[in-house]
């Protein structure tokens, strides 16, 4: 609108709508609803809702013995299961002060980087998909099939997997395991490539997530926000660096970090770039943990014969494939816990939505909401 016109006619507004954005809308990622009131197609304001996936996670957990809520936390990340099982693990072990075996220690960290190379693939995929393209969609989804195959050969299930026990694992990897693997890896790496090709430096790509859904770092530490939506924001935190657990010390990997190369720093280009960098990253650990595994050993070695930890509480976190999952754990000395808490950086993560939305358009609250990586499964817990 040109100067003169403006001050002839004032700020112009459209009607007003309140409109409801799910709860079964692909685009929403999960079980959410958004009550989005808009400025014609402004947005001035969004309120989620997401009262319609309740797990009821933490109170069936004070209700079941420590080892039979393993599967629980599954199904709160369930695209994320390998990492969830891990920090609930972790947590459990740091109650009872726990020593897992060498090999253990390596198996974990190869299955949960391998979990984050699935969870981020569904994340780079799916929101191309919000955006409009189609075709990265497609061959996210063909890679992270290979893993799930592994994952299948490994334990049996494709998504849910109760692998990570406390104490150790399920059982050990099935001969030929590690040498499929070994191939995977060598056929992803090169795979990366082909998706900054197909969609990281695609001009209408760029257009639609260069400059928008911009997260301040200020704005995304008072939320809480973590993760790669942290690190978009050029934020260098890493759980697995900053407060490391397992044997995550002993590898070689950097922490990647928005850097506004497109746009504005922390826009929905820099947190899904975070994401593919990560890739390769995962890729590193994974070789790396490959290459040092002790050969033999028993995976239940130091899996307790009953799981009663002493009388107190702890509070454990660990690097999710969505930021720092936190468990916190009260014992009164019975097979129970008292109280179980667990700390969801997808909740943080939808919960700036409000703010970082405001001003842009419908088209462009899928686009940030799909920038999030958010998974109702342990935002509505």
């Amino acid at each position: 609108m040109g100067v003169a016109l403006e001050k002839e006619l004032g700020t112009v507004h459209g009607e007003e709508m309140i409109l409801n954005i799910g709860p079964q809308h692909p685009s929403t990622h999960g079980v959410l609803r958004l009550r989005v009131k808009t400025d014609g197609e402004i947005i001035t304001e969004i309120i989620p809702y997401i009262g319609y996936l309740h797990r009821c996670f933490e109170k069936h957990c004070e209700n079941l013995t420590y080892e039979q809520a393993i599967p629980f936390t599954d199904r709160c990340d369930y695209i994320g299961s390998m990492n969830n099982n891990f920090g609930y693990a972790v947590a459990v072990e740091q109650l009872m002060d726990i020593k897992v075996s060498e090999k253990v220690e390596y198996m974990r960290v190869i299955v949960a980087e391998m979990n984050r190379l699935a969870s981020h693939l569904l994340a780079i995929g799916t929101f191309g998909l919000d955006v409009g393209a189609f075709t990265p969609f497609l061959y996210c989804f063909r890679d992270r099939e290979r893993i799930l195959d592994l994952f299948e050969m490994l334990c049996g299930a494709r998504l849910l997997y109760n692998y990570i026990w406390i104490g150790g694992v399920s059982h050990d990897f099935p001969v030929g395991w590690v040498e499929k693997t070994y191939d995977f890896l060598d056929y992803f790496e090169p795979k990366i490539a082909e998706y900054n090709e197909l969609l990281t430096y695609n001009k209408i790509f760029i257009e639609r997530s260069a400059d928008v859904g911009v997260i301040p770092a200020e704005v995304a530490i008072s939320y809480g926000v973590t993760g790669p939506n942290l690190r978009g924001s050029g934020v260098r935190w890493d759980i697995r660096k900053e407060e490391t657990y397992g044997i995550y010390d002993r590898f070689d990997f950097d922490v990647p970090i928005g850097t506004g190369a497109m746009g504005s720093l922390g826009d929905c280009w820099d947190r899904y770039y975070v994401r593919l960098r990560e890739l390769e990253e995962s890729v590193k650990i994974t070789r790396q943990a490959l290459d040092s595994m002790p050969r033999d050993g028993d995976v239940h070695a130091a899996v307790p014969k009953k799981i009663r930890p002493k009388a107190g509480h702890v509070y454990s976190r660990t690097e999710s494939p969505r930021g720092d999952l936190g468990f916190y754990i009260a014992s009164d000395g019975s097979d129970t816990p008292i109280r179980l808490k667990m700390r969801s950086p997808a909740f943080t993560a939808l919960s700036c939505l409000d703010e970082i939305a405001r001003g842009w358009m419908i088209s462009d609250v899928i686009a940030i909401l799909g920038s999030l990586d958010i998974v109702l499964g342990e935002i509505d817990r």
